[in-house]
Formats: C-alpha cells, sequence, structure tokens
C-alpha cells in the first residue's frame, strides 16, 4: 500500500510542477582540476533540449584557477561556488545549497550527456513515481590505457552484476548512475549526502528505499564517462570507493552486497597466504595468485577477442589495480570527522603563522 500511495503523490508533484510552469532544473558539478574534461560536460548539459530553465552550477574544489578561467571564457552563465574541502560531497552540498531549481540533476566532470537525457529524466520521474531516476554509465576512452579503464568497467570482473555498468531492463534498482530528483525529495533527505569519501550516491538511494521510495533504472539515461588516464589516478579513485563503501556498510550494515566483499575477501585471502607463507606454507598463496592471475589472463582474452580492441591487452592491470585499490580502501575507512576537522584547522593555524 505504502508503494502505490507514494508513486501517486510524487506523481501528483510532478504533474503540479508541470502544469504551474515548466520546471527548473539545477545541474551540480563537483570538479576538481577537470579543465581536460569539462567543456565537452557543459557543452552536453547547454544542448539539451529540455523545453525549460536550466542552471549550472560547478563546486571548484581546484588547486589552481585554470578550470575556473576556462569555464568562464566558455560558458560565463555557469555559477561556479568554491569547495574548500576539495572533496566530492560536500562540494556537491554546497552546489545542492546554491541551487534554485525544482529538480535537482547530478553530473560527474568526466561525463557527457546526450541531448535528450534531462527531458527523458523528466519523463520518467512522472511516469514512475520515482524519487530518483538514473541510467547506465558507458564508459568510453579517448587513450589506449583510458580505453583499457573503459573496457574493466564494463565486464563483470571489473563491475561485478552492476547495472548502471553492464545495463538492463527498466525498472526499480537498488542504485542509478548520477541521479535526478526534485528539491522535496533533496529537503526530505536532509538537503544533501552524507559525509562520506564517495559511494555516496548508492547510500543516498539505500535511505531513500528504507523510506518507501523507489529508485529507478532507466537504460536510456545513457551517459558517456571518460575513465581516470594513469594507473596512479585509477588506483587512488577505486581506493576511495573502498573507503566510501566501508563507511556506508559500517552505517547500513544491511545495505552490503556479494559482489561488494569480492575485493576485500581477495584481500583477506592474500594476508592469509602470506602469513602462511611465512611459516612454512607457501602452497595456498601460490595457489591463490595463480588462480587469480588466470582468471584474469582468461578474461582479457576472452574480452580482447570479443571486442577486437588491443587495449585489451593491459586489462589484467588494470583489473588488478582496481581490485587491490578497493579492497585496501574498504579496510581503511576514512576517520570521522572530528578529526577531519581537527587536521584541517591545524593546517590553517601553520598557514597563519
Amino acid at each position: 500500500m505504502r508503494h502505490h500511495e507514494h508513486k501517486r503523490s510524487v506523481n501528483l508533484e510532478a504533474r503540479r510542477l508541470l502544469r504551474d510552469h515548466t520546471p527548473r532544473i539545477s545541474v551540480i558539478i563537483p570538479a576538481r582540476n577537470a579543465e581536460a574534461t569539462i567543456i565537452p560536460t557543459l557543452d552536453s548539459i547547454f544542448a539539451q533540449d529540455y523545453q525549460g530553465p536550466i542552471e549550472v552550477i560547478i563546486a571548484d574544489g581546484s588547486e589552481t584557477t585554470a578550470m575556473a578561467e576556462l569555464v568562464r571564457r566558455s560558458h560565463p552563465s555557469v555559477k561556479l561556488i568554491p569547495n574548500p574541502e576539495k572533496s566530492l560531497v560536500p562540494g556537491a552540498n554546497a552546489a545542492f545549497r546554491a541551487a534554485t531549481g525544482d529538480f535537482m540533476a547530478r553530473c560527474d566532470a568526466h561525463t557527457t550527456l546526450p541531448p535528450g537525457y534531462l527531458s527523458r529524466a523528466m519523463e520518467t520521474l512522472e511516469r514512475t513515481g520515482a524519487a530518483n531516476v538514473g541510467g547506465r554509465q558507458l564508459a568510453v576512452g579517448a587513450t589506449p590505457f583510458e580505453r583499457t579503464v573503459a573496457i574493466a568497467m564494463t565486464t563483470p570482473l571489473g563491475a561485478g552484476d552492476a547495472r548502471h555498468r553492464l545495463g538492463g531492463k527498466e525498472e526499480a534498482s537498488e542504485t542509478a548512475y548520477l541521479g535526478v530528483f526534485s528539491r522535496e525529495t533533496l529537503e526530505e533527505m536532509g538537503g544533501g549526502y552524507a559525509n562520506l569519501a564517495s559511494n555516496e550516491d548508492y547510500e543516498f538511494n539505500y535511505r531513500l528505499r528504507k523510506r518507501g521510495k523507489i529508485v529507478w533504472f532507466d537504460p536510456e539515461l545513457v551517459v558517456n564517462y571518460r575513465p581516470r588516464n594513469t594507473f596512479w589516478t585509477l588506483a587512488r579513485q577505486y581506493f576511495n570507493y573502498g573507503r566510501g563503501k566501508s563507511a556506508v556498510v559500517i552505517k547500513h550494515p544491511g545495505s552490503v552486497r556479494p559482489r561488494q566483499l569480492a575485493a576485500p575477501g581477495l584481500l583477506l585471502g592474500l594476508a592469509a597466504g602470506a602469513a602462511l607463507a611465512l611459516i612454512g606454507f607457501p602452497w595456498p598463496l601460490a595457489a591463490l595468485l595463480l588462480a587469480y592471475v588466470l582468471t584474469l589472463a582468461a578474461g582479457a582474452a576472452v574480452v580482447g577477442f570479443r571486442r577486437r580492441d588491443p587495449a585489451a591487452a593491459l586489462l589484467p592491470l588494470v583489473l588488478a589495480t582496481m581490485h587491490l585499490s578497493w579492497g585496501i580502501g574498504f579496510f581503511i575507512p576514512p576517520p570521522p570527522p572530528i578529526f577531519r576537522a581537527f587536521l584541517k584547522l591545524r593546517t590553517s593555524l601553520k598557514r597563519n603563522k
């Protein structure tokens, strides 16, 4: 009963907004040092076929002014706000607070939106009664390394069974990529994301579902995503993913899924094997390493053959970087907010000396 009542109430709200006026959409972009990708992102937003007003807000956490200057020259209507904490969640939340739209559309500085994205998202919100709708992240690389990462992100060895990476049918889902939701939904959820290193969208959607609301996956909402371009940036990204997931599991133990334990399980197996090797039993570690390497090599061979892309040759190293970085991050959760506040204050005092 609750499901149907929620669906009806959300549809009524969307219909009221559409009847009274064409809703204003605020596109929220937390960005840091994104000079290489931000212009295609903005171009794709301003090329939308949505008939209502669109405002774009970038929360800028960059170390230099290069990205801001580039944005001001190319798209002067974009609202740039500072993100002194430099990380994604504080930036997104600051942009939410600065937004004036009836609806919020999350966007990433590494993505481009297809022309009908916002129109389709609004139609899907009204049609389904969902509180949040999102779609599929389609990784597209421009360099050989980026292409390898894109392949890894769109195979089960790199994405598990994540529908927002692999695709699937349109239906209610546990999460969806990025997300479009009303101001009413945002305010009901406390005005923004939980303070996490990453995985903030999954946690947001988990809380929505716990309230009996619908998160909707629409495979027609395909967003092109440009992957990281070095091993170091990829490792840092997946380390933060692992840390964010760890924080979500601590906060919501019921949210964990089997696929999310694969990388931590691998790391535990390697640690146990290493401990056994130290006391004279090297075979378990050797067997685990051999099985892992053969799995990655076989997966790379199959994917390379199917996709006819020589970039797949680097796939084992890229997958191992993703798995191990994610697993390490999972076991090193972010420090509590009070500790981060102390470090920030200490740094500020040192600078002012």
